[in-house]
């Protein structure tokens, strides 16, 4: 591809590639991203260019069981799988964390998949787009689940790597302590360049799936329904995304909205809003809506739009300023391209969203939702289906003590607390926990630390 015009930073980082064995259609993405940035776009999204979106809910749409049940039948399952959890110290595939009974994350995904698949009669393949670091951990796990591959496809593919920048000039960064802090994922929208450079969507039309789901493996709500999977087969429409009511806790989180300019549906990430915007951002009476990132997408929708794309969709930019080393916030600063895989709701004239319950979205970002995960609040049944068991789901705040899982761990040896019964659950200090604690309302405890001891109720 003709790099005409751009600085030196485009060539190096392009042979940078290269020499990485990266493929050169993700090159070739990166290219494309790397001359917005060159040109000082910055993907922002301003508040007066967009108007806010409703949408109708699932729970007042009728599916014909059988009609979920074929559409079920022509879905494939794909989990995005890359991340190391190293926001919370954990040096291996975040999917690999201990839930529930000795089951992790990937354990209740696949059993969920096996169980529907019987229930169905559907074969529901299950993929998971792993990383470098993610994927060995990750066929290690699945091994023990002979039956979990479906013939003719993958059990994994790989998603691309791309170089940091340096923030001043735009030629990708040099990191000796650590050259693996050189480079960074582009983001999940580097889904739909993964799906075509590996062959992935053919092979999943020539094996006779029509639609895939997607979703994060850290949110064990996304199961592949089968009233969704009917509901998207019948409305024709060649995207979904599937959106959750945001809550105060949300605030800060990105948003649906509709583009004034051509009545498209977009996706405003936080990372795309002008310092400006904030307070609209957060008004969660104007934008009501926030994607669960589960999505369903017309297979050969997508094979055309790539085709007459030469590959590259055409994702808004995501300019994310960071450090070269994350741990390190005096290393050198770095931009790093991303694009969100929800973002190419835009792409699709007649994309849809789907209000669904926050029983659908329960992801795992921090150490206060694997407490909550952890505890009694959800059941887990024998369809391997979260099921909420308390009447509200608590918030939790956690000291900074325990952000990383192994300090987490150790506070918490005899298993979480009970949360059924709680509202709020914040923790100040260094505290630790005996077993069968019970939390009654808003409960916190202060102090530079203390114990729980076992059997203790703790309440307002």
């Amino acid at each position: 591809m003709n790099d005409a015009g751009s600085g030196p930073g485009l060539r190096l980082a392009r042979e940078k590639m290269a020499a990485a064995e990266v493929d050169p259609l993700a090159i070739d993405v990166f290219a494309h991203f790397y001359r917005q940035l060159e040109r000082g776009e910055t993907g922002m999204i301003p508040e007066e260019t967009i108007d806010p979106l409703d949408m109708p809910s699932i729970d007042d749409v009728e599916v014909a069981p059988e009609t979920g049940a074929a559409a079920l039948r022509g879905t494939a399952v794909i989990k995005l799988n890359g991340g190391l959890g190293t926001s919370m110290g954990m040096e291996r595939a975040k999917s690999l964390l201990c839930v529930r009974r000795g089951l992790s994350f990937l354990d209740i995904i696949a059993r969920q998949v096996l169980h529907l698949r019987q229930e169905h009669d559907a074969p529901l393949p299950l993929i998971f787009m792993n990383s470098f670091r993610t994927s060995a951990d990750t066929l290690a796990a699945l091994a023990r689940y002979a039956d979990l591959a479906v013939e003719g496809l993958p059990l994994e593919f790989l998603q691309n790597k791309e170089p940091k920048l340096n923030e001043k000039d735009l030629t990708p960064v040099t990191w000796t302590k650590d050259p693996s802090l050189e480079w960074c994922p582009p983001g999940h929208g580097d889904i739909y360049t993964a799906m075509t450079a590996t062959g992935l969507i053919d092979q999943l039309l020539a094996a006779g799936y029509s639609q895939v789901f997607i979703s994060n493996s850290d949110n064990l709500g996304a199961v592949p329904d089968p009233k969704l999977a009917g509901w998207f087969a019948e409305s024709g429409s060649p995207f979904a995304i599937e959106a959750v009511r945001r809550t105060p806790s949300h605030r800060k989180g990105g948003h649906f909205a509709i583009r004034r300019s051509d009545g498209r549906i977009v996706l405003r990430e936080t990372a795309q809003t002008l310092e400006t915007d904030m307070a609209a951002l957060g008004d969660l009476s104007r934008h009501k809506f926030m994607s669960t990132n589960n999505i369903w997408i017309n297979l050969v929708a997508l094979r055309d739009a790539l085709a007459s794309r030469d590959g590259i969709l055409g994702l808004p930019l995501i300019r994310n300023l960071k450090t070269v080393d994350p741990g390190d916030p005096t290393s050198p600063k770095v931009i790093q391209i991303e694009s969100a895989m929800g973002a190419a709701i835009e792409i699709f004239a007649g994309a849809r969203t789907i209000e669904v319950g926050h029983d659908r979205y329960v992801p795992v970002k921090s150490t206060n939702d694997l407490l909550v995960l952890r505890s009694d609040v959800y059941d887990i049944g024998a369809d391997f289906v979260l099921d909420q068991a308390a009447a509200v789901v608590p918030f939790v705040d956690l000291d900074g003590t325990y952000k990383l899982v192994a300090e987490f761990d150790k506070r918490f040896k005899s298993g979480a607390p009970s949360l059924r019964a709680a509202e709020s659950f914040v923790v100040d200090g260094d505290w630790t926990f005996g077993e069968n604690v019970t939390v009654v309302g808003s409960v916190k405890l202060s102090g530079e630390h203390g114990r729980v001891e076992s059997g203790t109720v703790l309440t307002d």
